[in-house]
């Protein structure tokens, strides 16, 4: 019969075909991968061509209501995707339209080889089906009724701040330990979003309590009011006998009144993480918290972090140091004593792995992020996410798939703020600078207290040149936590955008032998005093930056700082020296950056065996690696053809590197358009040359601190001589030799260039 013969559910257009019923995308046949969310977007539009699918549309369908997630950047996350695999775009669109504010619209025809042909119910059907459904949404309400008066509830807009339990036991090894496993219990719902400790700390410095301070019921219902949460849990651990009994209270932090309390008796003390992980679950079903939400993401305590106390008491110890920026080394044994207590405690291999990449030790950091991956299978869907981006981002270096994966945490979480750090991070190394600022901002949002992103925010302000707007912001973040390293060090790079030589050396003098990061400042200072030429003195603060990473046995960092002492003594012309300094960093350290850096160096300096040995080496250990394969790799293969006297050669190899010549990743920011330049001016083409170096002097927020932001000047009255223009070129040269007026007379690329300036005369 026609009514029982299945539905047609290809739909045609262009030349594609979209299948509804397995979810396929085609092109002349061939499939093409599509992420589940956008293919849905796609079937709402392929279901009414030309008619305006609304968000609200996409929200029903996409996401159940008792889903908490940022409709309205999953919906553009999702149309982002699908516009990418039909090779459309938003400014001129074949397929899919924007109609601002109200929604999207398909505009191609289509030919619908099928909608669902749905055979409409007889109206006898109707009227029995509606006795039973009236009784349905009858019982549905009543139960509703029933559930909301007698549960309080927090809202999807709610916070919660944790205090620190009660431990009326004795035993130490509960101490911080309990709240650390609540933490990581409560962390895994989308519908409860807990304080982070980094907020905590910045808040208690603001109170005038040390970072440290314990979190009484008094401390942290304050800590409530200040952060406009709703909630503070308070918890207790007692003895009894062999016993131990906790509980939580949930306190409504305005009026003190109790919400909701939860109880429980664990047999032994080997039980306590266990019962600690029911009881979390029960506060968070008598806050609101969906049963489906909580079927989905309430993963057993003991699988989520670790069955061992005292490896849970170890983790909490070091999660608190590594929070503190200017102590992370001393996180790192407490965090090595977790995994040594429980080899399977995948959170802490990752903990261990992002601090040691924040510190600048990318081998150790790939080594326990790679650990942390192999085990992340019993471990919380938000702490799941959170380690597969990071393994993407440091291991195998694929910053697409890493971005994917921060897209999806935000869509699941979106009241977190790292996954919107790291994907503002993700966009700097792609050197796209105003979605990073975007990111950082709405990050910001969520944490306004927190220093480290509004220092972020500052750093990409720099980036686009905004120097006001960054000193403004600066001066704030300065005046509200003056020894922050991350303001000192913008404040530098702001002050040498201005040649305000005394405060650049005032923030040195400010971090020296204060912080295990004072490598950091004494290497930009190095840089930017080899800017202006000044090269003995350069040397020594290079030395002196080495040395300081060196101390605290950081000899990635050390070797990154001998790298770039190498690429500009190279590009000065003391090729002699950069081949010792390049050898010196890769007895340090084998990581990709510090290898990918002296590769360029020996390059530069003639070396051309070893920097193909390098190359080849690279592109083996690393075949995923985005920055690799579509930065480094191209830089390289360039500067060898340009040593090889093949400018065409140059041009072809940095095709793929366009795209990423503004990322801080690479050997030098900006460096494909300086080869590029230089290969140009080799083919006489001045004019394609000169645009290529005014980049660089168009990005003096980004080139700082990199020799090429000298010697552009150079290059581009280079280029004004061969094109005949020798005002232009004689007011260039003034330009470089004015920047230089203080450099070091033996500089051998100085010495060319006054010999240049001289004929020109």
């Amino acid at each position: 019969m026609p009514g029982n013969q299945p539905p047609h559910t290809v739909i045609t257009f262009g030349t594609f075909e979209a299948d509804l019923q397995t979810r396929e995308l085609r092109k002349l046949g061939v499939p093409i991968p599509l992420p589940g969310h956008s293919f849905q977007v796609l079937k709402i539009l392929l279901e009414r061509p030309g008619e305006l699918a609304t968000p609200e549309d996409f929200r029903t369908a996409l996401w159940p209501s008792e889903t908490f997630v940022d409709f309205e950047y999953g919906i553009r996350a999702a149309v982002h995707r699908l516009r990418e695999a039909l090779g459309d775009s938003a400014e001129h669109p074949k397929y899919i339209e924007t109609l601002p504010r109200r929604g999207y619209r398909f505009i191609a025809p289509i030919d619908s080889q099928a909608q669902s042909k749905k055979a409409p119910l007889r109206s006898s059907h109707v009227k029995w089906l509606a006795i039973p459904l009236l009784a349905s949404v009858m019982a549905l309400a009543a139960a509703a009724y029933f559930y909301f008066l007698r549960t309080p509830k927090l809202t999807n807009k709610d916070t919660i701040v944790l205090s620190d339990f009660d431990n009326k036991t004795g035993d130490v090894v509960f101490d911080g330990t309990l709240r650390q496993g609540l933490a990581a219990q409560l962390e895994q719902s989308p519908f409860l979003s807990v304080i982070s400790d980094q907020r905590i700390q910045e808040t208690l410095r603001l109170m005038g309590q040390p970072p440290d301070a314990k979190l009484t019921p008094h401390i942290a219902r304050e800590l409530c009011l200040r952060t406009n949460s709703g909630v503070v849990i308070d918890g207790s651990i007692a003895q009894i006998g062999t016993q131990y009994l906790l509980t939580l209270k949930a306190i409504n932090c305005a009026s003190g009144n109790s919400l909701a309390s939860a109880e429980t008796q664990a047999s032994d003390k080997n039980r306590v993480l266990e019962v600690l992980g029911k009881a979390s679950s029960d506060i968070r079903k008598k806050l609101g918290e969906s049963p489906q939400t909580l079927e989905r993401f309430d993963t057993p305590l003991e699988r989520a972090t670790t069955p061992s106390l005292e490896a849970l008491q170890s983790f909490s110890l070091g999660r608190k140091a590594a929070l503190q920026n200017a102590d992370q080394y001393s996180a790192i044994p407490l965090l090595q004593q977790a995994v040594k207590l429980d080899p399977n405690f995948a959170t802490a291999y990752a903990l261990l792995g992002s601090t040691y990449s924040d510190m600048g030790e990318t081998t150790l950091a790939s080594a326990n992020l790679q650990k942390a991956f192999d085990l992340r299978h019993g471990a919380s869907a938000r702490e799941k996410l959170s380690i597969e981006a990071r393994y993407q981002l440091r291991v195998t270096g694929n910053l697409e798939k890493a971005h994917q994966l921060y897209e999806v945490w935000i869509v699941t979480y979106p009241r977190d703020w790292d996954p919107k750090n790291s994907l503002a991070n993700i966009y700097l190394e792609f050197g796209q600078y105003e979605r990073a600022l975007a990111e950082h901002r709405r990050a910001l949002s969520l944490y306004p207290e927190g220093d480290l992103l509004a220092s972020n925010v500052a750093g990409d302000l720099v980036y686009l040149n905004r120097f006001a707007e960054a000193q403004a912001l600066n001066e704030q973040l300065e005046k509200r936590n003056p020894d922050s390293w991350d303001v000192q060090v913008t404040s530098y790079i702001l002050a040498f955008l201005r040649n305000d030589n005394a405060q650049m050396q005032r923030q040195v003098e400010l971090v020296a032998s204060k912080s295990p990061l004072e490598d950091y400042l004494f290497a930009n200072h190095s840089a930017t005093t080899a800017y202006a030429g000044r090269l003995q003195r350069a040397r020594t603060l290079s030395a002196l930056a080495i040395a300081s990473a060196r101390r605290i046995e950081n000899n990635e960092r050390a070797a990154d700082d001998q790298n770039d002492s190498a690429i500009t003594e190279a590009l000065f012309g003391n090729k002699g020296v950069a081949r010792q300094q390049a050898s010196m960093a890769l007895r340090l350290s084998f990581g990709r950056i510090v290898q990918c850096r002296a590769a360029l160096a020996l390059a530069l300096a003639d070396e051309k065996v070893r920097a193909k040995s390098l190359y080849d080496d690279l592109n083996k250990r690393f075949p995923e690696d985005t920055m690799i394969q579509s930065n480094c790799l191209p830089i390289l293969d360039a500067q060898l053809a340009l040593d090889r006297h093949e400018p065409s050669r140059v041009i072809e190899a940095l095709k793929t590197a366009l795209p990423y010549e503004l990322s801080l990743w690479g050997p030098l920011t900006l460096y494909p358009a300086y080869l590029r330049g230089t290969a140009y001016l080799a083919l006489n083409r001045s004019t394609e040359a000169n645009s290529e170096f005014k980049k660089i002097l168009d990005h003096p927020g980004v080139v700082v601190n990199s020799p090429i932001g000298a010697l552009a000047h150079l290059q581009i009255a280079r280029s004004y001589a061969m094109q005949g223009d020798t005002a232009k070129a004689r007011t260039a040269y003034q330009d470089f030799l004015t920047l230089w007026r203080d450099a070091d007379p033996n500089i051998p690329i100085l010495i060319a260039a006054k010999a240049e300036y001289a004929k020109l005369q």
